[in-house]
């Protein structure tokens, strides 16, 4: 069944760019939430002129996402301690909150925001019944599907930590992800013998090896860095840099297509886990402290949970499409 929820998180071309990710949302719509004006424009809204928020109507299919799992994605991307700000953005179209048009969905709401609320103290998102709700310009609708380059007060760490959250859904229920062109039809004692049992406790337990002891660490020569398990390639050598921490960094993989993120509690610690699609293979952890000009974010990863295919091979080894990418 499709229910309607309206979310206000500051800029609606990043919040809306959250929802369309989210398993189970089924159409998006970027508007202007309640208000005082009928049929507010763009510039009047930016003026402060009608006390509208900048939100997004998320139509959602209840039978395959709970409103609670939603409101839980939306609060990991925004600072609920602001009021009329998110990021850079100030006004109070930016002000955030959670509008609903059905009364049977604030028991949910409620929940999550006492929850919420006892984890900082100062709270400012709101929470009211849906009054009206005008769709902005088409030119706002899907922005940064329009203009990939555009901007978006979200950070990439933000959106990880939103894929993470229903990618760890999707593993409780079994539903692990898979790419069959690099999934592996290796046994695992077949594996084990392969690799080695160093790279077999990394990849297939989580393990890690130790700082500063692998053999990409210090490692800078042109070619792609692939799946050891799989092939599948994860990681362009013009992507790397030192970052002093000990094991390989990069600042992307070389397609987000062929990573997947969990979210990490192991030893007291939140982080987000990196891992491989096809395979499956633990591959190591993101974070959010790399070089701001370069995105901003650090790939940490397990030399031993990778095989480097130097540029000169990459076309012999079926790699010949990516070559660009290195030179």
């Amino acid at each position: 069944m499709n229910r309607n929820i309206y979310f206000a998180g500051g800029c609606f071309w990043g919040t809306e760019r959250v929802f369309k990710e989210i398993p189970g949302v089924v159409d998006t719509t970027v508007g202007y939430a309640n208000g005082t004006v009928e049929y507010p424009s763009y510039e009047q809204v930016c003026r402060n002129e009608t006390g509208h928020r900048e939100a997004v109507r998320v139509v959602y299919d209840s039978d395959r996402l709970s409103l609670e799992k939603l409101t839980r994605a939306f609060f990991l991307v925004i600072d609920p301690t602001l009021e009329n700000r998110q990021g850079n953005d100030i006004g109070t179209q930016y002000q955030t909150g959670i509008y609903y048009e059905d009364e049977q969905d604030l028991p949910v709401l409620t929940k999550v925001f006492e929850q919420q609320r006892a984890q900082h103290d100062e709270f400012h998102v709101e929470l009211s019944p849906l009054s009206a709700f005008y769709d902005a310009e088409e030119y706002h609708q899907d922005y940064l599907d329009k203009n990939p380059g555009g901007y978006c007060h979200i950070t990439n760490y933000e959106l990880e930590e939103v894929r993470a959250l229903f990618a760890a859904e999707a593993a409780e229920i079994g539903e692990e992800p898979k790419d069959e062109l690099y999934a592996s039809d290796e046994t695992e004692e077949e594996l084990f013998y392969r690799i080695g049992p160093s790279a077999y406790d990394v990849v297939r337990k989580a393990g890690t090896e130790r700082a500063f002891s692998g053999e990409y660490d210090d490692f800078f020569e042109k070619g792609i860095y692939v799946d050891i398990v799989s092939g599948e390639p994860l990681f362009v050598s013009t992507d790397k840099y030192n970052s002093g921490c000990g094991w390989p960094a990069f600042t992307r993989p070389i397609g987000e297509e062929h990573v997947v993120y969990n979210r990490d509690t192991s030893f007291g610690m939140e982080r987000v886990e990196v891992r491989s699609k096809g395979a499956n293979s633990h591959l190591g952890h993101v974070f959010h402290d790399g070089p701001a000009d370069r995105g901003g974010m650090r790939y940490c990863i397990n030399s031993v949970a990778l095989r480097f295919v130097p540029v000169d091979d990459m076309e012999s080894e079926g790699y010949g499409d990516l070559v660009e990418l290195v030179r």
